[in-house]
């Protein structure tokens, strides 16, 4: 089991920054990768994020891109999500999640562990 909990989400207006965070515990995950994913309401959970936890290769959504920036403290098992120039079109509920096998997918069914989301709403 992997117990996953995210904190850093807030307030915010267009244009500000916040930076996520995700901490992990439980059993290793090294061979894995970790990743953000996003739900607004009435929309699909979207692919933000990840980062293949070994060799930190990252890999982003068209949306986020340019804009957001994934890293990991291993030390830590922590993984953050730096957030800038917020969009009204950001506002969502934000999920980290770990994949256990190696690759880093898009599809939030690769995903086998979930934290239980933090608000991010940013006022036009």
């Amino acid at each position: 089991q992997v117990q996953l909990v995210e904190s850093g989400g807030g307030l915010v207006q267009a244009g500000d920054s916040l930076r996520l965070s995700c901490a992990a515990s439980g059993r290793t995950f090294s061979n894995g990768a970790m990743g953000w994913f996003r739900q607004a309401p009435g929309k699909e959970r979207e692919f933000v994020a990840a980062i293949n936890w070994s060799a930190g290769n990252t890999y982003y959504g068209n949306s986020v891109k340019g804009r957001f920036t994934i890293s990991r403290d291993n030390a830590k098992n922590t993984v953050y999500l730096q957030m800038n120039s917020l969009k009204p079109e950001d506002t969502a509920v934000y999920y980290c999640a770990v994949r256990l096998n190696y690759g880093i997918l898009t599809r939030s069914t690769a995903y086998d562990y979930w934290g239980q989301g933090t608000q991010v709403t940013v006022s036009s």
